[in-house]
């Protein structure tokens, strides 16, 4: 069956403006950095990123190595443009990223122009795009100079290879310096990807700060903690779930009893606020609009409808803020 995309798809998806550009993100997107790997069954993946454009989901992360194996996912998005989504194109964000090990050798992974570049040229083959909306510079490279990653975010750009450039992972005056670098060479830094969750604040410990200040926009990753703030983890590791398993994502020493304890008195507010933990969770992330967008990933099309509930209730009152603030000290 050919695939015709919602004719409501964009009647409930807050957008939010990105940084000082004319960009507008979804309030929540769809990172494919686990299930839409050659393991995965492409079908199930599919049927997500289906759903998610039906509900307003436009923009769609990748990065070189996401799998596993490295480079699937990249290829499973690519059919899946090709089979489904192809005559939606200029209505997507699509992005990728360099930056962490790849491939073997010196140049499959770090910043230098070489290694940024070739990366580049081999996600949109596997893609099958001529550009990408946002090619990120995906980890601070102690081993290359700055200027010259930045260098190939901006000429990436001038190649028509994306269309904006960001960086992700990079601390306050890494990204401070990285935007200055690019202001210069006229090509504007557009967003920072940042771990950010209520158990992941490095966002709040000055980077934010900058990047309010240089007028560039934020997607927190792993806004539920790798599923610690929903409900998957309350009572035990279920059989199916990533701490479970050999997982490179949550291990069964991340699910500590203190943590447990801590999401249960965050789900029972959560029950208050009449939301489920994940969507308060999200919730949480945008509050106050200084996050663009909640990068996040899913199994399940069930949790994909949970977690886009989240927009339905994105504000919170002094009280509950002070609440969260208690539980997590």
């Amino acid at each position: 069956m050919v695939y015709s995309a919602s004719e409501q798809r964009y009647d409930s998806m807050p957008y939010n403006k990105t940084g000082r550009s004319g960009l507008k993100l979804p309030a929540i997107s769809l990172g494919l950095w686990h299930n839409f790997g050659g393991v995965d069954t492409f079908e199930q993946g599919a049927r997500m990123v289906r759903r998610a454009f039906d509900q307003g989901i436009t923009h769609f992360d990748l990065a070189n190595n996401y799998g596993p194996p490295p480079g699937s996912a990249e290829e499973t998005f690519g059919r899946i443009l090709r089979t489904d989504l192809a005559p939606y194109r200029d209505e997507l964000i699509i992005s990728t990223k360099a930056g962490y090990r790849m491939g073997p050798g010196p140049y499959g992974e770090r910043g230098s122009r070489k290694s940024m570049l070739a990366s580049l040229d081999q996600s949109l083959k596997r893609l099958g795009l001529e550009y990408v909306d946002i090619f990120y510079s995906h980890r601070y490279d102690s081993d290359t100079p700055l200027e010259e990653t930045m260098g190939a975010l901006d000429q990436a750009v001038r190649q028509g290879k994306a269309l904006y450039v960001g960086i992700s992972n990079y601390g306050p005056e890494q990204s401070r310096e990285a935007i200055t670098i690019l202001q210069r060479l006229g090509t504007p830094c557009l967003i920072h990807q940042v771990h950010y969750s209520m158990y992941e604040r490095r966002l709040e410990q000055g980077l934010q700060q900058v990047l309010e200040e240089e007028g560039v926009g934020s997607i927190a990753y792993s806004p539920l903690a790798r599923g610690l703030l929903s409900d998957r983890y309350l009572e035990s590791i279920p059989a199916d779930s990533r701490a479970a398993g050999t997982s490179v994502f949550l291990n069964r020493e991340d699910i500590t009893e203190a943590k447990l304890a801590k999401s249960r008195q965050l789900n029972q507010l959560a029950k208050e606020r009449g939301q489920s933990l994940a969507q308060m969770a999200v919730a949480w992330v945008l509050r106050q609009g200084r996050v663009t967008s909640a990068l996040i990933g899913v199994s399940k099309e069930q949790q994909l409808d949970d977690i886009i509930g989240a927009t339905k209730q994105l504000d919170f009152t002094q009280e509950e803020l002070a609440a969260i603030e208690r539980i997590l000290s």
